[in-house]
């Protein structure tokens, strides 16, 4: 099984957000104290109205982009075909009254 794949084999559909988590250690010595900040990758989703995070390793990063863009497509494809059903019922309520006058 692939590592972007789900354990059904599908392969894997992510709903949420990439982002960067930046922190402080607390080492007197470490350059976190003046520099830069140390920078975790996470996934951002919520459930039921909860936010969560998912801390991500550099090699889950091209995985979940790829879920994330296949969550996009499929959402932004269901808008369309929500929409062509709206125009579709539209259209046939208008048959519908149109036929109706006459």
């Amino acid at each position: 099984m692939s590592a972007s794949r789900s354990p059904g084999g599908e392969p894997l559909l992510l709903r949420g957000s990439l982002i960067v988590l930046r922190r402080r250690c607390g080492k007197p010595g470490c350059h976190c104290v003046t520099g830069e900040a140390h920078e975790t990758p996470a996934l951002s989703y919520s459930v039921e109205g909860r936010t969560r995070m998912l801390t991500l390793g550099a090699a889950d990063l091209s995985e979940v982009r790829a879920g994330i863009a296949r969550y996009e497509s499929a959402r932004a494809e269901l808008e369309t075909r929500a929409r062509s059903g709206i125009e579709a019922l539209r259209a046939r309520l208008a048959e519908t009254k149109a036929g109706r006058r006459r």
